[in-house]
């Protein structure tokens, strides 16, 4: 008894000796130096989004966010991302027209410029008081600041990239001398005057007066909207009575209604939207128009009497029309309290002489969601109207076409409603909804790049048919070319499976995504199954075949290699096959489907080359398919004592030579269709790994498990060569040590056994267990002997939800780690040491959402790929040694050769014009 006793403590402190010796020959190499987290693509409008800009030379939209940051949209699926360093929402945002910036002031007044070209902010100013208007003198780098103080100010932005104060400042004192005229007014409207070359700008203050104000002659042009003030000889006089009966009421909104800025629209807190007349002819004559003043026409959407605050106001000219003051205006706001919420468009006609006012039209845009801004979009060719855009919360683009719109003025006062169309996006998340995602190098695969190239050439051919009824007017934006496109070749693809069964294939080699193929459901076919939600993805590069597996267990084959002819579908249900010849449609064909268990598929993985095809199913059972015959190899009974669904699984390969083991990867091309035994480890949620040798049997008689409950979220085999040497040494002693143990062995385990002990080269791989409270990596060859201790044990402080592997090269692993608090870690493999920490919140500006990790994937690059929302992102965690040529290859959000031909035309045109006007002085 004491023999045992002491054997038993000698052998428990062997083991423990043993494992100190191996965990310290367990060493990475990822430092801190080699990580560089950064967005390498962002696509979709963050659900934050709340105010929009739009450069019409330039034709590139800006959305500003409630959290500080500004999404960049061009055409050709251009696409940026500006993080301010505040996470400040927006309150005003502005182009500097065809001049490559973008202005923004955040709701703690700072101002910012953002130089497109680089992505950075140029420069930036912080206001001392609050900015209350903004607005910039179009085609130049002046700009106009109203603030709670009455004070209007003059920014101007060099080209150098500071930003300048300038000294011309107008407070209400500057109109009269007068002190019955209130010192501190806040101005809520700044307009420069159109036509008049930024000479004169309006100036609104919140109590209603209107100031039209000369900069170049400084002196008061226009007094509007205030029932006492009035000019006279050019001055603001406070002594007169009011021309007219109306109320004093507090400025919501305003903006120019004509083109050439004789008319303002403003709207007022209690709902009314008054047009006020900025011309000076005739100011002082008492003419009988639709109001009870010649200088303003009253209107109202609405008769009741407790009215919605007019919001927004814009305006757009009817090209058609010979008035300047023809056009329409868009209303947000102004109808009814508790009325449904709408955006109202109004068809507007002057008469002759700018009399009277008539509504010829009126069209109300139901919203999706609720109203945050919208934009008017003019078009690129003269005459053609303006499109509407109109942002709704969250996130969420409408767009009307002015063709649409211009059909107003045929109704002839009739209340329609317009429809409106969804803003196309590159990469779909919501509608359908993606429920799977593979991130895929296909480095090496020349082949599938092939095949995808031209399954995209056709795809883009049918899609220019389908566009050609109209044009998306976002266009702007260069995407940078590195190679010809006939040297072409695809390095990374995303491709995303969706509730409705379908599957999209994007190329991203670049950070311009561009879409392969698109891959419906199987709908010709009665299959059970055939368009439900995908669940898993997985793409064999040696035959250029996509696995599909779906929530309802049925696993769909496409080939991409599909030839222009009629090809067989195999239909393999339970034990029943069936053959079906099947058109050819120009995408890639589906070969094979195979349902033979009602479960969700959690796992695919080809092996041998893309031979056979391993299938998980979430019930425990795992199906291996001939993609030769399009047959069921074998499929496997459940797992014994299973009480938790499938998460992983994995195939390793070993070849038998002579007594020797050794990876597929030295044999020879003889070699490796003999002797080649497989082993599928399979992982469940309640953290077991069991062990299947190649013929559907179970190595050991239990599976490995950990001694505390826990949840597993995932399993990584990691191949490497930093623990050969350790390996070497332990692997004798280690059966020594589990026979020791009294482990229960069948003769087919000694067997499998003796094999792996005599292979260290292919038995040199760990196994990486991730729990949502720990890290657990054992040896492989422990795990098929039935060893459950593990070599390392890390205690993880807050719950993990997600986690990946990737290489930087031969010698340099990492495992980054997602936890709900959105924080992410990466640690070195294998010793699993901390080496960075970050989170979502600081890289996007995102907060962890419940299920987001069932989205995410990874490549073994160090890129991940994510979504929130309609957010997509895909990050980059390892540093370039290039990092010249990573900017290089982001799409330029500022045309410069577009510039500087426009600008090229103005200055010409400015030219003509001087000399019309010398030639028109010397006579």
């Amino acid at each position: 008894m004491f023999a045992k006793k002491l054997l038993h403590k000698a052998t428990k402190h062997h083991h423990h000796h043993h494992l100190q010796q191996q965990q310290q020959n367990l060493k990475g190499c990822l430092t801190p130096d080699d990580l560089d987290f950064r967005i390498a693509v962002h696509y979709g409008i963050p659900s934050t989004a709340s105010i929009l800009a739009f450069d019409p030379i330039q034709r590139v939209l800006a959305i500003g966010t409630l959290d500080g940051r500004i999404k960049v949209i061009g055409g050709d699926n251009i696409e940026g991302l500006l993080i301010s360093p505040k996470q400040i929402p927006f309150k005003y945002l502005e182009f500097l027209s065809n001049k490559g910036f973008l202005v923004s002031i955040s709701n703690d007044n700072d101002i910012q410029v953002w130089n497109l070209e680089n992505r950075s902010v140029a420069s930036s100013m912080q206001w001392s008081s609050t900015i209350t208007s903004f607005s910039v003198i179009y085609g130049s780098f002046f700009m106009y600041v109203g603030d709670d103080n009455g004070l209007m100010s003059v920014l101007k932005h060099e080209e150098d990239g500071e930003l300048l104060l300038l000294p011309y400042h107008l407070s209400a004192k500057s109109f009269t001398a007068e002190s019955s005229f209130p010192d501190r007014q806040t101005v809520v409207g700044v307009l420069h005057q159109p036509c008049s070359s930024g000479n004169r700008v309006l100036i609104a203050y919140e109590s209603g007066l209107i100031i039209l104000w000369d900069i170049f002659e400084a002196q008061v042009v226009v007094v509007r909207g205030d029932k006492v003030l009035e000019l006279k000889d050019g001055v603001v006089d406070c002594s007169g009575q009011p021309e007219h009966d109306l109320e004093e009421k507090e400025i919501t909104a305003l903006c120019w209604a004509s083109s050439n800025g004789t008319v303002v629209a403003v709207g007022y807190i209690d709902g009314d939207i008054m047009f006020w007349k900025t011309s000076t002819t005739g100011s002082g004559k008492k003419q009988k128009t639709a109001s009870s003043n010649n200088n303003v026409v009253r209107l109202q959407l609405s008769s009741a009497k407790r009215k919605l605050p007019v919001i927004v106001l814009h305006w757009s000219a009817n090209t058609k029309s010979q008035n300047d003051g023809d056009g329409q205006l868009f209303v947000y706001g102004g109808d009814e309290i508790g009325s449904e919420e709408v955006l109202t468009v109004l068809s507007l006609e002057w008469s002759p002489g700018m009399e009277t006012l008539r509504c010829v039209g009126r069209a109300e845009i139901s919203l999706i969601g609720s109203f945050a801004d919208m934009s008017l979009l003019p078009s690129a060719i003269n005459n053609h109207g303006a499109d509407l855009l109109v942002l709704t919360s969250p996130g969420h683009l409408q767009i009307v076409n002015h063709k649409n719109l211009s059909a107003l003025t045929t109704e002839h006062e009739k209340r329609i409603t317009l429809s409106s169309l969804d803003c196309p996006v590159v990469v779909p998340t919501l509608n359908p909804v993606l429920s799977a995602a593979k991130l895929i190098s296909l480095v090496g695969s020349e082949n599938t790049s092939k095949f995808l190239l031209e399954i995209a050439t056709n795809v883009k051919v049918n899609a220019t048919q389908k566009l050609a009824e109209g044009s998306w007017p976002i266009s702007g934006g260069i995407v940078h070319q590195f190679t010809s496109p006939d040297g072409y070749v695809i390095e990374t693809i995303y491709v995303a499976g969706y509730m409705d069964g379908s599957v999209r294939i994007w190329d991203a080699t670049s950070p311009v995504l561009s879409v392969l193929c698109v891959i419906g459901g199987m709908k010709d076919v009665e299959v059970s199954g055939s368009t439900s939600p995908v669940s898993e993805l997985n793409l064999c590069s040696s035959t250029s075949q996509l696995a599909v597996g779906s929530q309802l267990g049925l696993i769909r084959v496409y080939n991409l290699n599909s030839s222009p002819n009629e090809t067989d579908r195999h239909i393999v249900t339970g034990i029943k096959q069936e053959v079906h010849k099947q058109p050819q449609g120009g995408g890639p064909a589906c070969i094979a489907s195979f349902h033979l268990l009602d479960s969700p598929v959690q796992a695919l993985q080809y092996i041998d080359h893309g031979a056979k095809l391993a299938a998980a199913h979430e019930c425990g059972r795992v199906a291996v398919l001939d993609m030769n015959s399009f047959s069921v190899s074998f499929l496997t009974e459940s797992l014994p004592n299973l009480s938790s669904p499938v998460i992983s699984m994995a195939w390793k390969s070993f070849l038998y030579d002579g007594g020797r083991v050794k990876s597929p990867k030295d044999a020879g091309p003889k070699s490796l269709d003999k002797n080649l035994e497989k082993l599928m480890f399979v992982s469940t949620k309640d953290a077991k790994l069991y062990v299947f040798d190649g013929n559907n049997r179970m190595i050991n008689s239990k599976p490995t498990q950990l001694k505390k409950d826990t949840t597993a979220i995932s399993m990584h085999i990691i191949e490497g060569s930093s623990t050969s040497s350790v390996e070497q040494k332990e692997s004798t002693q280690l059966t020594k040590d589990v026979a020791a143990g009294n482990e229960p062995t069948s003769e087919i385990d000694q067997h499998k056994t003796e094999h792996i002990n005599s292979g260290h080269n292919a038995m040199d791989s760990l196994i990486l267990l991730c729990c949502n409270d720990a890290l657990c990596l054992y040896r492989l060859k422990s795990v098929v002997q039935g060893n459950e201790k593990p070599l390392l044990k890390v205690k993880l402080e807050k719950h993990c939800c997600w986690t990946s592997t990737f290489r930087k090269d031969e010698k340099s692993f990492g495992l980054v780690l997602l936890y709900q608090t959105g924080e992410l870690e990466i640690r070195s493999l294998p010793d699993l040491e901390l080496v960075k920490v970050t989170s979502l919140m600081s890289v996007l500006r995102w907060s962890y959402k419940a299920n987001m990790q069932r989205t995410m994937c990874a490549a073994e690059n160090g890129q991940i790929a994510m979504i929130n929302g309609s957010e997509v992102a895909l990050l980059s965690l390892l540093k370039s040694d290039d990092d010249l040529r990573v900017t290089e290859s982001f799409p330029s959000l500022h045309d410069k050769v577009l510039a500087a031909a426009v600008e090229a035309v103005i200055s010409s045109s400015h030219n003509q014009k001087k000399k019309q006007v010398e030639t028109l002085s010397n006579y």
